[in-house]
């Protein structure tokens, strides 16, 4: 089968394409992403244009035409997908408008041009004050000045300056809006894989856009359904999750969002400071949708949001309108304070304090996911807390979310939609947890290195819920340890096994760390389990407190339960390291299935 061509490569004069833009026919949509360059590269551009040297392509992808509820059709705009810093350097440059730059301020970039010299420069006080300096091209360029004009008043500044070469370069300078760029137009009826696919491999060398990088910017070229407004909900909310002190910036500096429902719905988080979740507009996009819209593929938001009819295969008006106010409503529901922090708050029930414990963000997301469309169907609220907590950390435990994330979101959101929740539950429980695992995937599992471990994040998760005290500590909690940092200890010394020889996969098995007070660690050093054990049995029966506050056996054999470090380690050396990591392993995947069985 022939292979037709799915785009087309236009020429356009720089001054026709900042027309296009002017007229909304191309969408610059913030993705996201403010204008990121700094002046000086602004500044480059504009040299690179007035010598004649190419500036790269732009691409575009014109969204589908749309069927009105009048039954004409409605041509799409054109999405600018890649190019946007260019285009948005040229505006500011040429067209002398403002920008968002990345600390979310609107600031004025202006270019000065030396025309004896023929060079750009950023424009300064100094510049501003030098009159062989023109310190600002745009009125120039943009044509609100006349050439004759400019020439006139530049050689009455400067007398002295030879009138050809200014002329010249004047000329040229204003030759700039004359300037050819291309634009590689996308076709209108690629679906938005293949728009990735072409995206990357265009641009390899880029930052690669994603699925969501697209959907935002669906939404911020929309000019119909409030799709800018909502752009910049799912943008400030982002935010201020992690900057509450924005608040006071988008009062200041964009009156009409402040003045909207949005921003008092948002408004809770200039006073939030937990950092368990600082949900990003990836995130946030695909909690909204999914809970909302029933579908885990954000290529199918883009196509509602199009107006695509799945059946029919057209676009059309309704289908847009309605999808609209649907992820409106998916959005609200996710910025909103009560479901926000009672989410945050059943994760934490689970033992899963801080951020840096949550080694999965699929997880998470998935997990409160399950919270809003469990809360819209009206289950009671002690079931919704059991529910998200097993769904969350079984997600983890089977890595469910790790590899093709979106299309398990696909089929997880589908099957419950299917029937209720607590027997879907069940069934996945029953083919992914079943006794083998727990009896042996989940020790083969905790056969890993490093901190980073997920499995090794969930043991500490039990540990927290269980209100266990720390290795070798009689008050201090494990709790209280991960809130503040405490050390992560390894059992057998690092330094001891390395004069062993052992290398850091062998000595930083996740089986040999455990959270142990500081000056517990340090007084450990690099002794062996059974030399510190010793003087530990020793304050046990009468002596000296040296290590913490455990002063009698039968406290220290319950620390080392709950520890899970098997009551042998009082007599192990080296020798019986690989021993030891066996036994404790198994302790350690025991205390997480009773963990999550508790759940």
């Amino acid at each position: 089968m022939k292979k037709t061509q799915k785009y087309a490569v236009n020429q356009y004069l720089i001054e026709s394409l900042l027309a296009k833009v002017r007229e909304g026919e191309i969408a610059i949509p913030e993705i996201q992403r403010p204008f990121v360059w700094d002046a000086s590269q602004v500044r480059d551009l504009m040299d690179s244009l007035y010598q004649g040297f190419p500036v790269g392509y732009l691409i575009a992808w014109r969204n589908p035409d749309v069927k009105l509820k009048d039954g004409s059709t409605a041509a799409g705009k054109m999405i600018l997908i890649d190019g946007q810093q260019r285009v948005t350097a040229l505006t500011a440059a040429i067209l002398g408008q403002t920008v968002i730059n990345k600390d979310y301020r609107k600031v004025r970039i202006s270019i000065a041009f030396h025309p004896i010299e023929e060079r750009f420069e950023v424009s300064n006080a100094a510049i501003a004050k030098n009159t062989a300096w023109i310190a600002d091209i745009a009125p120039m360029v943009c044509g609100e000045i006349k050439l004759t004009k400019a020439v006139r008043s530049y050689l009455d500044a400067n007398p002295q300056a030879d009138e050809d070469k200014v002329e010249e370069a004047l000329a040229n300078l204003t030759d700039i809006a004359k300037k050819q760029i291309g634009l590689i137009e996308l076709s209108h009826d690629l679906d938005i894989e293949t728009v990735t696919e072409i995206f990357i491999r265009i641009n390899s060398k880029g930052t690669v856009l994603s699925q969501a990088d697209f959907a935002m910017s669906k939404i911020a070229a929309d000019t119909r359904y409030g799709g800018q407004m909502l752009r910049k909900c799912i943008d400030y909310f982002c935010h201020l999750a992690v900057a509450p002190d924005f608040y006071d910036h988008i009062k200041k500096n964009d009156a009409e969002f402040a003045a909207s429902p949005y921003f008092q719905k948002m408004a809770w988080l200039r006073h939030e400071n937990d950092d368990l979740y600082d949900p990003n507009y990836n995130d946030l996009l695909r909690v909204a949708f999914t809970s909302q819209f029933g579908r885990g593929k954000l290529a199918d938001l883009v196509s509602l949001l199009s107006g695509r009819n799945f059946e029919t295969k057209n676009y059309e008006d309704a289908i847009a309108e309605a999808s609209f106010a649907k992820l409106n409503e998916g959005v609200l529901n996710f910025i909103n304070e009560s479901h926000f922090k009672r989410f945050v708050m059943i994760i934490k029930s689970a033992g899963f304090i801080t951020r840096a414990m949550i080694r999965t963000r699929s997880a998470l997301n998935f997990a409160y996911i399950v919270y809003l469309r469990l809360r819209a169907q009206g289950v009671h609220d002690g079931r919704i807390e059991s529910f998200v907590r097993r769904w969350f950390v079984m997600s983890i435990l089977t890595n469910r979310y790790t590899a093709s994330s979106e299309t398990q979101f696909d089929q997880d959101i589908r099957r419950i939609a299917e029937g209720d929740f607590g027997d879907i539950l069940a069934k996945v429980e029953q083919a992914d947890l079943s006794p083998t695992f727990w009896d042996v995937g989940l020790v083969q599992q905790l056969e890993t290195s490093g901190t980073n471990s997920p499995y090794f994040w969930v043991f500490i998760a039990a540990q927290v819920r269980a209100n266990d005290t720390g290795l070798l500590s009689k008050d201090i909690t494990v709790r209280e340890l991960v809130s503040h940092r405490g050390d992560i200890h390894h059992i057998f010394p690092r330094d001891l096994l390395k004069k062993a020889g052992l290398g850091p996969s062998q000595y930083n098995q996740i089986a040999n760390f455990a959270y142990t007070q500081q000056e517990i660690n340090i007084k450990i050093g690099s002794k062996s389990p059974r030399d510190y054990f010793a003087e530990i049995l020793q304050q046990c029966r009468g002596g000296a407190l040296k290590y913490g506050a455990i002063n009698d056996e039968a406290t220290l054999k319950a620390n080392l339960a709950t520890n899970c470090v098997p009551e042998s380690i009082v007599d192990m050396d080296v020798a019986q390291y690989e021993e030891f990591l066996k036994q404790r392993r198994k302790l350690m995947a025991a205390k997480i299935r009773a963990y999550y069985e508790n759940l």
